[in-house]
């Protein structure tokens, strides 16, 4: 019997482990594929890396890079530098790059100069604006990939616009729904918001973290004071971002903790899904929440101009939204009875799945 094939899965941020998890734990059930995982490092503190780990049962990386913070180039570098050595080292048959953060880039770049087979998971999606790193991310590694995993129509449509063979192209759904239902038992028997005093319903989760939102004091300036003016209607919890609560300050937390805003820090994956589950409402800039709010029917206000994910406005229940009018369009969505919108399609918790299926094929025929 031949040895099993075997796959890179690359680990960066946040966002990536949860949808690294489930095809780790997909792959290790074959036979046919042996799952590495790398993590990059670029997400180090313990509440966005090993507790998520934790949560979603995956062992300690079998490679950590170490990587750490810096600016885009050099946070890019530093992966495709250390990358390129652990490849040239432990050859992969394949390398799954996940996400839009630099090290999904960088390492996709890395793999393409050594001719290592590539995949990108959560391929095709686009805002149309390259103001943010993560579309040119996107746009980089889709490029390289040999194979591209998509989660909605619109990213297939995307891919085949921009050239990409329709034979490179397998929409395998949603891998995020599929992290849910991995640890849909332990997030209905968490109470994070009970132990912090709030009822089921009653509250509304905050997140913030995006350069266009927290790096521009003007504009932060502008958040704090609409998420002031929401906590006089919907209590507010808010898990605040590492890189938040350094441009917030001590004035700025002073300021929403006095209105009554309860700040606590970075949640691990169960937690922090608790708390959403159990939410009225959801306000935030994050890509990946506005997929689980569409998954679990609960209205999501993006502060964002755009969105990557346009199947989450008009198929599910996000909604793009300005600092001034967000509690004018929080009131509004509040008010409006819940429709029975269907999720997307392949959105179903059996992604992981799919992609074995696909990958099977693509490695043995």
């Amino acid at each position: 019997m031949s040895s099993p094939a075997r796959v890179h899965l690359i680990a960066a941020a946040r966002p990536n482990f949860m949808k690294v998890a489930p095809l780790w734990h997909a792959l290790k059930a074959t036979s046919d594929f042996q799952p590495i995982i790398v993590h990059t490092g670029q997400h180090y503190d313990a509440a966005m890396s090993d507790d998520i780990f934790a949560d979603l049962r995956l062992p300690a990386p079998d490679h950590h890079l170490g990587i750490g913070s810096g600016t885009h180039a050099e946070q890019t570098g530093r992966v495709m530098i250390a990358y390129e050595k652990l490849a040239m080292e432990e050859r992969p048959d394949w390398l799954i790059v996940v996400g839009d953060v630099n090290s999904t880039a960088a390492c996709a770049m890395a793999a393409g100069k050594l001719r290592i087979p590539t995949i990108h998971l959560e391929a095709g999606l686009r805002s149309r604006d390259r103001d943010m790193p993560e579309e040119l991310n996107r746009l980089v590694t889709d490029v390289l990939a040999d194979v591209l995993w998509t989660p909605s129509p619109d990213a297939d449509e995307n891919l085949i616009a921009e050239g990409i063979p329709a034979n490179k192209i397998t929409r395998v759904g949603n891998i995020m729904m599929d992290s849910y239902e991995l640890v849909r038992p332990s997030i209905e028997a968490a109470d994070t918001a009970g132990a912090l005093g709030f009822a089921k319903g009653g509250y509304g989760v905050v997140t913030l973290h995006r350069p266009s939102n927290v790096d521009v004091p003007e504009k932060l300036a502008e958040l704090v004071d609409a998420l002031i003016a929401v906590q006089a209607h919907l209590p507010l919890i808010f898990p605040v971002h590492p890189r938040t609560s350094q441009r917030l300050g001590d004035e700025g937390r002073a300021k929403l903790e006095a209105a009554g805003i309860k700040l606590i820090g970075p949640q691990a994956y169960i937690a922090f899904m608790s708390l959403v589950s159990g939410a009225a409402a959801v306000i935030t800039d994050s890509g990946g929440i506005q997929e689980e709010t569409t998954y679990l029917g609960i209205p999501c206000l993006t502060l964002r101009d755009n969105t990557e994910r346009p199947i989450t406005i008009s198929e599910g229940t996000a909604r793009l939204v300005k600092a001034p009018a967000l509690l004018e369009q929080l009131l509004d969505a509040l008010a409006q009875p819940k429709k029975d919108r269907k999720r997307p399609d392949a959105w179903d918790g059996k992604t992981a799945q799919r992609c074995v299926e696909d990958l099977r094929k693509r490695t043995f025929g």
